[in-house]
């Protein structure tokens, strides 16, 4: 535990406790007047309030529109059903500024509903609230989904023989089996939503902000830090919370619940019913996750001389009034080089954090576990600018170096790896790693030996998940990536800052490469799951 203990002391605890400190310790004094000043400010208010009323809808508007698709992933069995699974998959992992993107060329002022009937949603909420369900809809699939393709269905048969009505055996038997699946699901998205940042940028417009937003805009264009303090704190209050009543509820579903192999739930579709059921599911998700996407793609070949390539191709130019300091281009390889090395990271440290949690107990290590979720809910705003005012000075001067890049994604990393790891981890026999310790095995080759052959599958999807959410990282790597050596989502948000029909499209075609290779790492994780595999989701 030692290891990522330190890592998340050094690379996550001491440049956000940092920047607060920085914000609020001032000239030789607390900086409390200011405190007080800023939680109550009407401006600061309302955009907690906006916070709080925009992640409680989209959370509630996700619910209603993916749990139908949990069933139909639990319980049917169709073709395609794998790669429809990677497909909606895809939005999760697609960078917020990229999400943005997709609904503003769909949605928004000249999007694709504009001109065919002219509908735009980017005037109000509704763009932000639809963007965040597109976002988040795996999250309740494949958590909620993944429990109740485990649960037995012939208690809820046995329920029927004894007189219950269908819908009655539901409520009584598999609804409370599956409330806490539903409720950490719910944690979860609220928790993403809460702290979104790029959706909000490019579809909020002057008129909605969230305390994410609000911590960019008064760290970077005001550069008021107490301000930016403050709001800090208070995010960070609402994240700690809302991931302790997350760790009680998983406690619950993974100790209360007797399981089954997922092999034998799911089955073809009868009836009339259960077909219009599927259908109607493969139509949403056509119309909600697939068609932000295409469009994405057709606005990125589409020029005012018809489609083409031309903007992809201008991506491989630098001239002297480019975004960039070098070819765009070249953020595709900066990214990918970066995602790798922050991968190698964050399953060092969330291979071995996940060890720790599988070996040890108590509440020591249940708060610990609870530690390794927290970059996921604070500000990234925060993260990035901590790293250069923290991270300044020998032996630990990293402003300039490559390195920080893959250490602020890698923090991203280590929450996927660890939930991913550690349900495996937990499976494995301890008596296989006592009878090869009593034939002679060193601690490392009985690792070696028994548990690396039973959890290799499960290293390859954590290490698939933390490259596609190292690939997107957008928060933290805004601050702290240099003019020369851009990434894919910076170069897109620095596109769309651009006024001019080259500089959206070349955001168009950088966002489509990103998707693209989101996609094919996704697919590729698919590939090596199975139908039993035990690895853990979100």
């Amino acid at each position: 535990m030692a290891l990522p203990a330190a890592f998340f002391a050094l690379f996550f605890a001491y440049p956000v406790v940092a920047i607060t400190l920085r914000g609020l310790h001032d000239g030789g004094r607390w900086q409390f007047a200011r405190a007080a000043e800023v939680l109550t400010d009407p401006a600061v208010l309302q955009v907690l309030r906006f916070t709080l009323w925009q992640a409680a809808a989209s959370t509630a508007l996700t619910l209603v529109v993916a749990l139908p698709g949990a069933y139909v992933f639990a319980r049917f069995d169709f073709p395609g059903k794998q790669v429809l699974r990677a497909v909606v998959t895809v939005p999760f992992v697609l960078p917020t500024v990229v999400v943005g993107s997709a609904f503003l060329a769909l949605a928004g002022r000249g999007g694709t509903l504009d001109q065919l009937w002219g509908v735009r949603l980017d005037t109000g909420v509704w763009a932000i609230l639809l963007a965040h369900v597109f976002f988040n809809y795996a999250v309740v699939v494949r958590t909620v989904g993944g429990l109740w393709a485990q649960l037995d269905p012939r208690q809820e048969e046995a329920a029927r023989v004894l007189g219950a009505t269908r819908f009655g055996a539901w409520r009584r038997v598999t609804l409370p089996a599956l409330t806490p699946a539903v409720a950490a699901a719910a944690l979860m998205v609220f928790l993403f939503t809460f702290t979104s940042f790029g959706v909000i940028q490019v579809l909020g417009g002057p008129r909605y902000a969230t305390l994410e937003v609000e911590i960019y805009r008064q760290t970077a264009a005001l550069l008021d830090l107490p301000a930016a303090a403050v709001l800090t704190l208070l995010q960070f209050a609402a994240v700690a919370a809302l991931l302790a009543v997350h760790a009680w509820t998983v406690r619950r579903r993974e100790s209360a619940l007797a399981l089954v192999d997922a092999r034998h739930t799911a089955r073809r579709p009868r009836g009339t019913g259960q077909w219009a059921l599927l259908w109607s599911h493969l139509v949403l998700v056509a119309v909600l996750l697939v068609a932000p996407l295409v469009v994405l793609a057709l606005r990125s070949l589409r020029t005012s001389d018809g489609y083409g390539f031309a903007f992809y191709r201008a991506l491989t130019e630098h001239g002297s009034d480019s975004t960039f300091l070098v070819a765009p281009v070249e953020a595709i390889g900066n990214s990918l080089a970066y995602a790798a090395v922050a991968t190698g990271v964050a399953l060092v440290v969330g291979g071995l954090a996940a060890a720790a949690l599988t070996r040890s107990a108590g509440r020591l290590v249940r708060g610990f576990d609870a530690l390794l979720m927290l970059p996921l809910g604070t500000s990234a705003v925060t993260v990035g600018f901590g790293f250069l005012i923290a991270l300044d000075e020998p032996p630990l001067d990293l402003r300039a170096s490559w390195i920080i890049v893959p250490l602020a994604q890698a923090l991203v990393g280590v929450p996927f790896v660890v939930r991913t790891l550690l349900p495996v981890l937990r499976a494995v026999d301890v008596r296989l790693r006592e009878a090869a310790a009593v034939l002679g095995a060193s601690p490392w080759r009985a690792w070696r030996e028994v548990d690396l052959p039973l959890v290799r599958r499960a290293l390859l999807v954590a290490a698939g998940f933390a490259f596609a959410v190292s690939l997107g990282e957008f928060g933290a790597t805004v601050f702290i990536a240099r003019g020369d050596n851009p990434t894919l989502p910076v170069a897109v948000a620095r596109f769309l800052g651009r006024a001019g029909e080259l500089s959206y499209g070349q955001a168009m075609a950088m966002s489509t490469v990103l998707m693209v290779l989101c996609a094919a790492t996704l697919l590729a994780l698919e590939r090596v799951r199975t139908s039993d595999d035990r690895s853990g989701e979100f």
